[in-house]
Formats: C-alpha cells, sequence, structure tokens
C-alpha cells in the first residue's frame, strides 16, 4: 500500500474583524495556485463595522455586510464558532470548546472589547459598543427615553466618546447628553482641532465631566469619584480596552495586557509559527508602541499576509514599517474634524474641519468592506504611511 504525504500548508485565522478579514482575502489572493488552506473562524456570520458602532447606538441602519460573501470566490473555508482555546505544541485551535481545526501558522486577529471590570457597576448597567445587536438595542431604549428628555453619559473622552456622545446629541436633540472624560477630550489632537472639537460640543449641548474619575456605574447614575452624581438614563462605556486572554492561556508570550509580544516581522516571540496583527500585538517601531485603531491594525494585516506568502515562496522579509497619518473624528453626520499627525500620533498643525472633514472621515470610514472585495483580486495598498525617518532606524 502506497502513503501520499500531504503537503497543504494549513493557515488558520481567529477573528473576522478589519485585520482577519484583510490577512484572509489577501493571503488567498498571495498564494493562489499555492497547496495553502486557509480557515477563517469567527463567532458570527455577520462583518460588524466597528468604526460606525456609534451610528447604530443612535439608531442609523448599516449595510449588512455577510462574512462568505465577503470571502466568495476566494478558496477560503469560513467556520462560525468562538475560538476557546489554542494549542500551539500541538498547533490547534478548539472552536466552542469541541471541534478543533490544526495549523501550520496562525494568525491571531482577535481585537480588543470595552473593559467593564475596571468599575463596579459597568458589566450590570452600562452599554458598549462591542456588538453591534447590543448597539440596537441601546438606540431602542435611546428612542424611549427621549420622548421624555431623557439623559444620556457617555464615559470616555477618546474619539469613540466623542464620536458616541455627538452621534446621540445631534440624532436625538431633546436627550441631555454628558461627556465624562478622565482627561480632556480629544487630548491627542492639536490645540486648533481641539478648539474646535469644543465648539461642536457646545453647539450639541453635551455637557462635560472632565479631571474626575468614574467611581461607579448605578441604575440612573453615574458616581464620581468626589460623590457627585451624574443623571443617567442610560450610561455608554467607552473608556478604556482590553483584549481577550486566549493568547495568554495558551502559554503564548504576552504583556501585562495580553498583548502578543512580536519581532519584527509580527511573529510571536515564543512561538514564530503565530502572527499576530491589529489590537492583539504589541508592536513596536522606532518612535514606540503601536495603539490599536484600524488605521494601523489593517497594515498589519497586509503586511503579514505578504510576509506569510513570501516565506512560503522562500523569500526574504523586511521588519514592519508603520507611522500614524490622521486622527478622523466625526461629530454627528454633519460635521466632524481630521486632525493630521506625526508618525507617533502627535498633531502635526494642520488639520481639516467642517463638510470636507465629512467627506473624508466617510471616505475612511466605508474604505474598509471596498478593499476586502478589491484585495481578492489586486494588491491593495492600506497604509497611508510608513513612518518615513521615523521608521527606518528600526528597519
Amino acid at each position: 500500500m502506497t502513503t501520499t504525504a500531504t503537503t497543504t500548508h494549513r493557515v488558520v485565522i481567529v477573528g473576522a474583524g478589519y485585520t482577519g478579514m484583510l490577512a484572509a482575502v489577501r493571503l488567498a489572493r498571495r498564494t493562489s495556485g499555492r497547496d495553502v488552506r486557509i480557515t477563517l473562524i469567527n463567532p458570527s456570520v455577520r462583518f460588524t463595522e466597528r468604526l460606525r458602532s456609534h451610528q447604530i447606538a443612535a439608531g442609523q441602519e448599516l449595510a449588512d455586510h455577510r462574512i462568505p460573501d465577503l470571502l466568495d470566490g476566494t478558496g477560503i473555508e469560513f467556520v462560525q464558532g468562538r475560538a476557546t482555546a489554542i494549542d500551539p505544541r500541538a498547533r490547534r485551535v478548539t472552536v466552542d470548546s469541541a471541534t478543533t481545526l490544526p495549523y501550520d501558522e496562525l494568525i491571531y486577529a482577535l481585537g480588543s472589547r470595552a473593559d467593564t471590570h475596571r468599575v463596579p457597576g459597568v458589566v450590570e448597567h452600562a452599554w458598549t459598543l462591542d456588538d453591534p445587536r447590543r448597539a440596537h438595542e441601546f438606540s431602542e431604549q435611546l428612542a424611549t427615553i427621549a420622548a421624555g428628555g431623557g439623559t444620556v453619559a457617555v464615559c470616555g473622552g477618546g474619539l469613540t466618546g466623542i464620536e458616541a456622545a455627538t452621534e446621540i446629541a445631534e440624532s436625538h436633540p431633546g436627550v441631555h447628553v454628558t461627556l465624562i472624560s478622565n482627561g480632556e477630550p480629544g487630548a491627542m489632537m492639536g490645540e486648533r482641532a481641539r478648539a474646535y472639537l469644543n465648539r461642536a460640543l457646545d453647539r450639541l449641548g453635551i455637557a462635560r465631566r472632565i479631571g474626575t474619575p468614574v467611581s461607579k456605574v448605578l441604575p440612573d447614575a453615574v458616581e464620581l469619584a468626589d460623590g457627585e452624581l451624574v443623571p443617567a438614563d442610560l450610561t455608554l462605556w467607552t473608556a478604556g480596552v482590553q483584549v481577550a486572554p486566549l493568547a495568554t492561556e495558551a502559554g503564548i508570550a504576552t504583556d501585562d495586557r495580553g498583548l502578543v509580544l512580536v519581532d519584527p516581522t509580527l511573529r510571536s516571540l515564543s512561538h514564530p509559527e503565530i502572527h499576530a496583527v491589529g489590537d492583539a500585538a504589541a508592536v513596536e517601531q522606532a518612535w514606540g508602541r503601536v495603539h490599536g485603531t484600524c488605521q494601523s491594525g489593517m497594515p498589519t494585516a497586509a503586511y503579514v499576509a505578504d510576509a506569510l506568502a513570501r516565506r512560503l515562496r522562500g523569500k526574504q522579509v523586511k521588519p514592519f514599517r508603520f507611522g500614524y497619518f490622521h486622527q478622523p473624528v466625526s461629530l454627528g453626520r454633519r460635521d466632524a474634524v481630521i486632525q493630521f499627525t506625526h508618525a507617533d500620533d502627535s498633531p502635526r498643525r494642520w488639520y481639516l474641519k467642517g463638510r470636507a472633514a465629512v467627506w473624508y472621515k466617510d471616505a475612511v470610514s466605508s474604505s474598509p468592506v471596498p478593499v476586502f472585495r478589491m484585495s481578492r483580486r489586486m494588491t491593495v495598498s492600506v497604509a497611508l504611511s510608513k513612518g518615513g525617518r521615523a521608521t527606518r532606524v528600526h528597519a
């Protein structure tokens, strides 16, 4: 009896967010004609547009993009389920604590979620934008309280909190919205862009509580550390993020936040057959550590797909290089501000505001799905900047 050895190279991708989707379709094209089997794992069959979650929360309907449709014609196997364990020694991923999938290479693309465990009451009484279904339920509750001039507290003065607060205030002008933040909203922006942002918050009637941490979330209020109670029929939590514990539980080297420690080519320091992308990876550049955004995540996904394909052809791989280019912030549907940045995300002098910024922000937010579709047929550039001189030292 003759035994034929299998030469199929199995690549499993965990997570089908922005980074996992791009890594999958780009790798499929890059390895077309080779004996490579790609499997993509995700709990939901619907692709989640995280960049637009605040729109759902405000009551808007988004397009229903189905992952199998986005993968059509690529040959990628889609497995609907939740990755519950990784065994790096056996090179297997367990799905829903039952099915196991073997791999030769693993792309770890599990994104971040709101950190709901640091402050008492958040889990029980606050909403997040992590799940489109919950965001839709929030919008239904919002419509109910809006009829009576209700109150909403948005906790977190980062870009997500700002976008959520302005979207809610614009869509429901009878609702009293309070933005609660430890630091000044938009603190990462330059002075002029931040001033424009604050004028927009004033125009929309958004109150601010700045500088005092939240100590507890109650059923009908947010309690601050100084004892003040901010009334809230609904509380939306956008303060801080956390990553899935799956990598740490598997014994993969991670930092104190659970991000996978990677080399300059985004391979795990402890398990080189594992590649980490997006929010899941602790990516270092000469100017510092990359922080999780779609702007940085999609370039890591494209890079890993290209690097893996090059290695399969026996070619050398250059280190990953990235630099930030902008901070796009929507201020409702009719206003926005764009802060242009240096590679390390510090603000440049230039910024964009008003209708031109609205167009710019919408182009950014709507670009991933068309990029996935185009990437099935051609190589699409997804990095606005590789950082220039700021990253050449690292390379």
